[in-house]
Order: structure tokens, then sequence, then C-alpha cells
């Protein structure tokens, strides 16, 4: 059976419900959105005149809980004008419209007797041979199919998404023993390629993988926190990135999603669990209960393990709590001697052993953690999971680590754990002493593909739906053809090249250019054609501003215009290759990233690409080509005289208002990316192997590289018109200092062609020099330093 998913409905709109249509509309998918209607009409419903029986009140509930989910932030939606692929109707009118649907997905209360009640009048209007899955995180989905039909039973599973749907990766999918297998393969397939989802398919146990496993880790947190006493900001200080885990870290994901939310899955795993040797985990501490008693509960009642107010002087602050009191100080710079050290070192896995080795109190800390978890992990084969990279996976994905516990165990090694845990009286699996005595890895690579040790066979075997993959942390050992600090070349088989960048936050320095010039030359040379991604967090937060301020201080200013020169040039190298050019951009993508994107000849941008050119917040303008480009896109949009100033507005703002999209559907709105050449992939993991298929197929059909550009049409003094009168508008109504409406002028003046009377074509170097003298120029301002020396030491852009 070949299904296509055309429309589907989701039924219930709360919190997640309306979430998953969100996300369902995102990939372009008609949404049925349905609800409850009210009982009762409200005041303004009663103003108004309507009846009870009014569409409009009928739909109330359905439509304002919709509403509350499109203000969100961050946005369940790539655009928001993609709302209009979500209709709404409620359960007791529009119920028979799911004879359309080709996928039902069920969001409603965790309530046993009322879903299996919404579940009889689903039969009663379902096709035969739709897809019926229940978003339920607490109820067997075993219990959910009695008296139920064949049909109903063979199409049915759970399908556990996170919240939020559009950003956690994970998707959970939970078969019953009736489950048809071309369902479970299905599903599979659409939410990897469609929803852009690592899909892990669960056995039907209380909480599945991804809770059982990080609600256990966040509960032994809670547990140690009292047993060493630590406050809540040094747990949250020891348990976030610096051990690979969210910012959020501890406390404060529990203000985030709302500790009833923790508290309830955890209670429900303590009463639920039976044969689990560390059920006693899961017992809600003292202090977790009295702010359960005071409703503080996190952001959703204003107050939790942390509190924002207004001070004295107005400004917003953040408290914390002080467990040992119940009173709420302000927070408190942690510093320990093992996180200073730990941050100088750069990878997650070597920074792991270093934090665990101490004899002090936060190492003691890190190995009860770490080898409680170890060992609860490895009790969890075959219960939870008959295999460890499913666990690590759902961890990952569902909970952002950046690596799973199996993964973290292998970078320690079983033979120096093991006595470690003994020591401190922690069991782990039997099967885990029959590894170590064969001095076995949980993982391994073999000719670029990672295999898991597989415990029923006991052999390596490839990690299932990876093997047409094409992933860089599993080529890199084996394919790295040329690399220095700042990033790699990497053959990708079948004449295709790519460059991966791994400085820190992928920011673009001296090493980088280097780079790409180096793989501009091996591919002219040898090879078909050049991607450029990478697998870190982000494509790339920019250049090095950090340079840039250090030459401009010493009023090295030769050099500056050189270094930027240079950058120009390895653009335009990019840009006239002999060979195609792909930029396959994800995350962040600011600044210099931005330009090297706008300077190859197609970009796949992974659909969480936040992309924009920033430099006007630092006090400079986008000097790489990026203002150019902008430019040259401008001239080609303007086809007639009516558009053409609204053209150079629109322009212009996404540029001077430093405009950073919230997806890559966003940036073709702001110019970053262009809509008859660049393209948007959901899956993360078909990013790469897609672009190198784009690549070869440009090739086969005759890949001939652009010519230079002569003849970019500028607006001159028209152009600089709108800018003076649009800046001094700014300053008056005090939207914009004195000084910003100076750096408005100066990239009103490159974007325009400088002082022209008239519009005039132009060419690219032209406007180049024209880029880089401003950019130059803006570096010996005093504002422009000091702005640039004020984010450097908040940390909020990046320095050597």
């Amino acid at each position: 059976m070949s299904r296509k998913i055309k429309k589907i409905v989701v039924l219930g709109a709360g919190v997640m419900g309306a979430q998953i249509a969100c996300h369902f509309a995102n990939i372009g998918t008609e949404v049925l959105l349905l609800d409850m209607p009210p009982k009762e009409l409200n005041s303004e419903e009663k103003k108004a005149g309507l009846s009870i029986d009014h569409p409009k009140v009928r739909n109330r509930i359905v439509s304002q809980l919709l509403a509350r989910s499109l203000k969100m932030s961050p946005a369940p939606l790539y655009l928001k004008s993609f709302s209009s692929r979500i209709s709404v109707g409620n359960f007791e009118d529009d119920l028979n419209q799911i004879q359309e649907c080709d996928w039902i997905i069920e969001v409603i209360i965790e309530n046993l007797g009322i879903k299996q009640k919404l579940y009889n009048q689903i039969e009663n209007f379902r096709k035969p041979g739709s897809l019926i899955t229940s978003n339920t995180s607490g109820i067997p989905i075993g219990m959910l199919l009695e008296g139920r039909s064949e049909d109903f039973k063979q199409n049915f599973c759970g399908t556990h998404f996170f919240n939020p749907p559009r950003y956690l990766k994970l998707l959970e999918i939970i078969p019953s023993k009736y489950t048809s297998e071309k369902v479970i393969d299905f599903l599979t397939e659409f939410g990897e390629r469609h929803l852009g989802k690592s899909v892990v398919i669960c056995k039907d146990t209380p909480a599945f993988i991804a809770n059982r496993i990080g609600v256990y880790s966040m509960m032994s947190v809670f547990h140690l926190q009292k047993e060493f006493n630590l406050s809540v900001e040094e747990i949250d200080k020891l348990t976030g990135p610096i051990i690979g885990r969210p910012k959020s870290a501890t406390f404060r994901t529990c203000d985030l999603v709302g500790l009833d939310t923790l508290v309830m899955v955890a209670q429900n795993l303590q009463k639920t669990l039976t044969h689990d040797e560390s059920k006693a985990v899961f017992k809600i501490p003292d202090f977790i209960q009295k702010l359960m008693e005071n409703q503080w509960l996190g952001a959703k009642t204003g107050q939790g393990f942390y509190k924002k107010i207004k001070n004295e002087e107005g400004a917003s602050e953040i408290l914390s709590l002080d467990l040992s009191n119940f009173e709420y100080k302000a927070k408190q710079r942690i510093k320990f001697p093992e996180f200073e050290a730990a941050k100088a070192i750069p990878h997650l896995n070597n920074r792991f052993k270093l934090l665990l080795k101490g004899e002090g109190k936060i190492s003691q800390f890190y190995r009860k953690l770490f080898l409680g978890l170890f060992a609860y992990v490895s009790h969890r084969i075959p219960e939870i999971s008959d295999e460890i990279y499913k666990i690590d996976e759902a961890i990952r994905t569902g909970f952002g680590w950046e690596m799973g516990p199996f993964e973290i165990w292998d970078t320690l090694g079983l033979k120096k754990t093991i006595p470690l845990m003994e020591e401190m009286e922690i069991q782990p699996a039997t099967w885990i002493y029959k590894m170590a005595k064969t001095d076995q890895k949980f993982y391994q690579l073999k000719d670029g593909n990672l295999q898991f040790f597989d415990l029923t066979t006991q052999k390596y075997t490839t990690i299932p739906g990876t093997e047409k993959l094409v992933l860089l942390n599993n080529l890199r050992p084996s394919h790295s053809i040329w690399s220095n600090e700042g990033c790699s070349i990497i053959d990708l088989g079948d004449g295709v090249l790519n460059l991966e960048f791994h400085s820190k936050m992928n920011t673009i320095g001296s090493e980088i250019i280097q780079g790409i010039n180096k793989a501009i030359e091996l591919a002219e040379t040898d090879y078909k054609a050049l991607i450029i991604s990478n697998e870190g967090e982000n494509f790339s937060a920019g250049a090095n501003i950090g340079l840039v301020f250090m030459l401009a201080i010493e009023q090295e200013y030769d050099e500056l215009d050189m270094v930027v020169r240079t950058f120009q040039n390895t653009m335009l190298k990019l840009k006239y290759a002999s060979v195609p050019v792909i930029a396959a951009p994800h995350g962040m993508t600011l600044g210099g990233g931005c330009e090297v994107c706008m300077h190859s000849d197609k970009v796949i941008a992974h659909a969480e690409t936040y992309m924009g050119l920033v430099e006007l917040g630092v006090g400079v303008i986008p000097a790489g080509g990026g203002t150019k480009e902008f430019a040259h896109r401008l001239s080609n949009e303007m086809a007639t005289d009516d558009i053409r100033t609204n053209r150079f507005r629109e322009k212009f703002l996404s540029i001077g208002q430093a405009k950073v999209s919230t997806s890559a559907y966003e940036a073709y709105d702001l110019g970053y990316l262009q809509r008859d050449i660049d393209e948007v992939i959901v899956s993360r993991k078909h990013q790469l192997i897609y672009a190198k298929k784009t690549a070869l197929l440009m090739c086969e059909k005759g890949y001939t590289p652009p010519l230079p550009t002569k003849n970019i049409r500028v607006l001159g003094a028209e152009g600089l018109a709108l800018i003076y009168s649009g800046a001094d508008g700014m300053e008056v109504a005090n939207y914009i200092s004195e000084y910003d409406k100076y750096l408005s002028i100066e990239l009103g003046k490159v974007l325009s062609g400088g002082e022209l009377s008239e519009p005039t074509e132009v060419s690219e170097n032209y406007l180049l020099n024209l880029e880089r003298t401003a950019f130059v120029k803006l570096c010996q301002q005093k504002k422009t330093l000091e702005r640039m020396q004020s984010l450097l030491q908040k940390g909020k852009i990046l320095r050597n």
C-alpha cells in the first residue's frame, strides 16, 4: 500500500495538539483541528447576541487554543501565513470530517475512559486503512485498543511527540502487538523525511524511553542536590552546557516545562514500576513537594526555582530560590575550579574525563550522577529497548543532550568505570561485565558507518537507517583529505568534496578562509563539486569580530583592509568556481556565514536555519560581499519603476535592522535565500545526502559557472534620498540614536552605489570597494569600537 498524507486531523487543541497541528502545517499538510464545543455563552457572545448554536460559538474553544499557540515564542510555525493550512471544528459537529483524513492523531486528556469513548466515535467515521495514533505518554498502548476493530488495531500505535514539537526532534513510535509492520515502516520514513524527526521505535513500557531515562536523571540530580548541599544556581551550572546539556540545565528546565509535569511523570513511574532496582529515585523529595504545595510551578505560575522581578531601577532581574529557607535571592556568580578547567577543553568526551577524575566535591557529584546513570541504563536493556543506540538517540533528541549515556560511557571506558562503580556500591547489569572482559565498546566506526554492539547477536551492527545517509562524523576519521584548526575537507565519494567548519561556534577566521580556498583548488583540480556543511550546533555565527576589534584598536587599518579584501576575494572565488558549490546551512547562519551561502550556486537550507546579516548590530556593515549581493539581487528585482523603491526599502531594512530569519522560509522573505534557486529541507539527517545528489545533478546537466557581473543597477541619489528621509524620521521619533542614523546612511551609500546622480550600472568590484571602504571607516569610529568592546565583554560575539 502506497500511503499519501494529504490531510490529517488532530483531536485535542491543547498545548501539544495545537503545536502538532502547526508542525504538520509547516510541511504543507492540510490540517483539521478539533476540540470540545463550549457548554455556555461567554459575556462577549451574549453582548453580540449570538446563540449557543452559532458556529463562532461552537468553535470558540478550539479557535482560542490555536490562537494562543500561534502567539507562542519560539513560534510553532515556520511562517505565520502557514496557519491558513489549519481549519478548526469541534467534536460534536465536525467529527464526521475525519472520513476525509489520512491520519488521525489523538491528543486529548490522559484519561483511559475518555479516550476509549472518543475511539468509539472515531470507528463510526474513519475510512478503512487510515492511520490512528495517540500522543499518550502515560497510558499503555495495549489498553487503548480494548474493543477496537481489526482494521483500527492494525493501523494504530502511539506517536509520542516532544514539546515543543517543531523544535524537539524526537518522535517515539510505540506499536502494539497488532500494529502492521507496514504502518511502522511508513511512520518511521514519514517522521524522519517529512517531519524532520529522529524516530525511535519503543516498547510499550512506562514513560517509554526518553522520559524514563531523562526523568530518572533529573530526579537523581534532585537527590544529589541535598546530599552535596548545592544551590539552585550551582546545580544548573554543573548540569548545563559544560556536560553537553541545554543551557536550561535542570532547575530552569523544570520552570520551563512546569514542575507539575515532571512530578506527574515521576509519580506515575513510581506507581507503575514493579521491577526497577532504582524505583526509590522517583520518590519526590521534600523540597519539590513544598514547591508543589506552594504552586510555584515555574513559568506558568510566575515563579518556581527562579523568579523574574523588576528591581528598584525598574530593570528586570532574575532571582533564584534558596532551598534552605525558601526565599528568593539575587543570583550568585558561581565559580568552580573544576568547571573553569573543563571550559578550556573543547571536546566534550575529554571534558568528562577531567570532571570525573578529581577528589573534590564537584568530581564526587559527577561520579555519583554519571555512574548511577550508567548502571540504570544498563539495567533497562532489554526492558525498554533491545538496542543501546535507541536509548542514546532518544535522550539526545528528546532532552537535548549532546551525548547519550552509552556514548558517554564509551569515552570513559568500561574497565575504568566498573571499579569506581563497585567502590560506590553501584551495580551495573551482568552483561556489562561480559563486555568489559573482552574489552568491547558500545560503538565502533567501520567503513564510514557507526555500528553498535547488538546484545542479541553479540556482534557489531550498523545502526539501521544510516547506511544510505552521508554523516560527516562517521566519514571524518577515514575520508578527510586536508584539515587545519578551523576546518576539514572530506571526500564524500562520487567526486564530491565537503568543507566542514569546526572552529568555536564555526566562526570564520583565517583558517576557514584558507580552507575555502583550498577546497575550491582541490575541487576544480580533481573533483566534480563542493558542498559546505557541518554537523555542529550552528552553521556559522559569522566572522571573527574579535580579530577585527584587535586590528582596529591598534589602528592597523591597512592590515584590516587586507583582511576584508581577502574575505571578499574568497567569496568571489566561491561564486565563480568552475564546479558547482552548494551551501547546506542549519541553525545560526549569521554575518560571514550568511555571505558564504549568498555566494554559493545554490543553498539547501535546513528548515531551522536562522539566517541574517547582523553586522550593523556590531557597528559595521556587511563587507564580505553581503551588501554587494543585496544590491545585485535588488537590481534583478527592479523590473518596473513603481516597485523599485519598495524593493530597495525591503533590502535595506533586512540589513539595517540586522534581521535574522526565524526559519529558512522566512529567509526567503528577508532576501537571504532566492525562491527560484534555493531550497528548504525539513530533515536534517537527509540534508547532506540531498545536497550531494543535487550537486551531482547539476554536473550531469552540464554545469557552467556564472560570469562576473558588470551591470548591477543601483539607484544612486534616489536611493540615498530614501535613506536620509527614513533615518531622519526614525531619529526624530527616537527609534534610533544619532550613531545608528550614521550607520544607516553609510549602509545606504553602499546599497545605492555611492554618490551617483542617477540610477547607474556598476560592477561587483565597484560595490566591493565601497563595502570595504565603509567597513574600515566605521572601524575607526569610537562608538563602533565601544560597541564591539561591550559585546565582546558580554560574550555576545566571539573572539580568539
